[in-house]
């Protein structure tokens, strides 16, 4: 089946995708839901009947609609449904929508952070690129001070909390909402005429401190090898835009199975937050440019900052030697 809504159906990242909600999943998904009612929205045990009546009713409905209030997903991994989750209420006014996600309850123990921000990484395609909202938020039980850790990890903010909200084993609990925007930076593909401002920004001194190779630019060997790098279809060079100023770039190199990421911010940005939404943000546009790669980043330990984004974004890391670390993300 087909969102008539969307103009993408199967977003993925490495081996894990979300695709419209599956019939065949339906009983599995019930299974979750009945396991984990105490943080669901429902006040009793799911039956065959309720879930076939349900996916029969309302889920086959929401397909062709042209402003469904909700858009479902099958959360898989190597191609088997492990959760199962998407926009909820969705107020196509105001632009914004609740995710609602559960996962198969076996893998919560070991694997809830990991699940969870891969997930959120792909519900936001759909949410801030495909609908173009303006806003997501989650609406949570206060019951599972674990999720806030991944949410706050992945840029959603608290902002509210709602005192005394629901009624849970014969006591009061808060309802707490984090809420994200669609960042107000853009990426758009380099072009020609970016060749003198990304010079700039390449032999600015606080940027080749922390580059790999710190050698001395020139302008007219820049120009040489920016204008081969713009054209050259095994690579993916984006620059960063707010309120349609330039604020950085970032590339993907591709080598083999494996795309290079080199990234870097206009200095008069720095401290702005805008590191980690580029290397997000670019990683969401290159893959929906080109997906069956790696994504590989090479960071030298001085170089804190970096660091820090790329195990915020869930990169599983290596030594390449006592100065330097491989990032990578299937």
């Amino acid at each position: 089946m087909k969102y008539k809504v969307l103009h993408k159906q199967v977003f993925s990242v490495g081996h894990f995708a979300i695709v419209p909600i599956r019939f065949e999943d339906r009983m599995a998904i019930m299974k979750w839901r009945n396991e984990q009612i105490y943080h669901l929205r429902q006040n009793k045990p799911l039956t065959a009947e309720d879930q076939e009546n349900y996916f029969n009713q309302v889920v086959g409905s929401l397909f062709e609609q042209e402003f469904p209030n909700q858009i479902l997903f099958s959360f898989l991994e190597h191609g088997v449904c492990i959760g199962y989750g998407g926009l909820v209420h969705l107020n196509w006014i105001d632009k914004n929508a609740e995710i609602s996600f559960i996962m198969d309850t076996s893998l919560e123990k070991e694997r809830f952070h990991e699940i969870w921000s891969v997930y959120l990484g792909l519900i936001e395609q759909v949410a801030f690129q495909d609908l173009n909202l303006h806003k997501i938020y989650t609406y949570a039980f206060d019951l599972r001070p674990h999720l806030y850790e991944v949410l706050e990890s992945t840029g959603f903010q608290k902002e509210a909390v709602l005192k005394d909200h629901c009624f849970f084993e014969n006591k009061f609990k808060d309802v707490v909402i984090h809420a994200k925007y669609k960042s107000k930076l853009e990426l758009r593909k380099a072009n020609s005429s970016d060749v003198n401002i990304t010079f700039d920004w390449a032999s600015n001194e606080v940027v080749r401190k922390y580059a790999l190779t710190k050698n001395k630019i020139e302008f007219e060997s820049h120009k040489l090898w920016f204008n081969a790098k713009i054209i050259d279809p095994k690579v993916y060079y984006y620059i960063a835009m707010v309120d349609e100023q330039p604020v950085g770039s970032i590339r993907f190199d591709q080598v083999d199975r494996e795309a290079v990421i080199s990234y870097l911010i206009d200095p008069k940005f720095h401290g702005n937050g805008f590191g980690k939404k580029i290397v997000k943000e670019g990683i969401e546009h290159f893959r929906m440019d080109s997906q069956n790669y790696a994504i590989v980043g090479i960071v030298e330990n001085e170089n804190k900052a970096s660091l820090k984004i790329f195990r915020d974004l869930s990169f599983k890391e290596e030594f390449l030697n006592e100065n330097t670390i491989k990032f990578k993300l299937l």
